[in-house]
């Protein structure tokens, strides 16, 4: 956590989906076990939630969501950060250099200031003890709402941007210069055919990170996505979960397809990484990686692109607060493999 907090940040509100095929974004969400709770009284607009991730589903057909799904297809089109006092927070940002969104651009009242890619960035008050959620207050209860069990899936744990060549330390200082975050590793990832450079940059009040991700050629997997997403955005949402096991039990049956990990790294990988309590069978059995170090270990999975080029990576964390960084070649290989399926490589 970073004593330097300009904008009062205090975590992930929501996140914002929109595209062309919304019975398919519901049908995802649903699948990962979000229920369908409130609507807006007057726009297309739903919320969705699981513990502490809340989405919003909009399906407007004018405003900047659906212009941004003309652009992008399926995407994430906005972003709501928890804050302190929202009016405070954007004017703490456009004195940093960000650029305000006029209310004529935005499909809701909070203030906002423009982030990757154009989408939205929302500052959302954090409501005192005893006042109602920015969902009760903006949204109204279904009359039939679909409520089910959740996976697991607790917050989001990071959401990964994807840029062009030359713009990695642009958007680095944008977060860092504006909202105060701070540069916690930098990959200089290869795989046998492709590779990356990132930027893993954590928030002030230390409750999320931003990976900043760059191709390094014209046919990796970012490149691929800049092409596809038409313009730099978020790559992927992670979510934390305490049973990344049980999270996958619930997923079976589900249409969620997670990447194919080659048999030989389950090996080696419980002696690269001892004091893994979970059973390896079961980790193997489901595809999970695993990386760590002396003082604690992680567990990871990634699924197929599920929203246009966009996937979801599951993380279960035992004190570790890395990224994976030890799996980046198994994952890479995954990857390539995938590509070379689509026949993208």
């Amino acid at each position: 956590m970073s004593t330097f907090n300009p904008c009062g940040l205090r975590g992930i509100e929501f996140t914002e989906f929109c595209g062309p095929d919304l019975d398919h974004l519901e049908s995802l969400f649903w699948a990962f076990g979000f229920s369908k709770l409130r609507r807006h009284p007057e726009k297309a607009i739903h919320y969705f939630r699981q513990n502490d991730i809340h989405f919003l589903l909009n399906g407007e057909r004018g405003g900047h969501s659906a212009e941004f799904a003309k652009r992008h297809g399926p995407s994430i089109s906005a972003m709501g950060w928890r804050c302190d006092d929202a009016q405070a927070a954007l004017q703490a940002a456009v004195a940093r250099g960000a650029v305000a969104v006029p209310a004529e651009m935005k499909d809701h009242p909070w203030p906002a200031v423009w982030g990757i890619g154009e989408s939205l960035i929302y500052f959302v008050e954090t409501p005192r003890a005893g006042q109602p959620s920015v969902y009760e207050r903006e949204f109204v209860a279904l009359e039939r709402p679909l409520i089910q069990a959740d996976k697991g899936f607790k917050v989001v744990d990071h959401l990964t941007n994807n840029v062009p060549p030359g713009e990695q330390q642009k958007w680095a200082e944008f977060y860092k210069g504006i909202f105060g975050f701070t540069e916690v590793r930098y990959f200089d990832i290869q795989g046998v055919k492709t590779g990356l450079t990132s930027y893993a940059l954590r928030s002030p009040d230390g409750s999320f990170c931003i990976p900043i991700n760059q191709p390094k050629d014209d046919k990796d997997q970012i490149a691929e996505y800049l092409r596809e997403y038409k313009g730099p955005g978020v790559q992927h949402l992670a979510f934390l979960t305490d049973d990344i096991l049980a999270s996958l039990d619930a997923l079976e049956g589900s249409p969620i397809e997670t990447l194919d990990i080659d048999p030989d790294y389950y090996r080696e990988v419980f002696e690269r990484v001892p004091g893994v309590r979970e059973d390896p069978a079961r980790i193997q059995r489901h595809q999970v990686l695993v990386d760590g170090d002396e003082g604690g270990y992680l567990l990871q999975i990634f699924t197929k692109n599920l929203i246009g080029p966009i996937f979801i990576e599951i993380i279960q964390r035992a004190d570790h607060l890395g990224f994976g960084e030890g799996n980046f070649g198994a994952l890479f290989r995954s990857l390539e493999k995938d590509q070379e399926k689509r026949g993208v490589l």
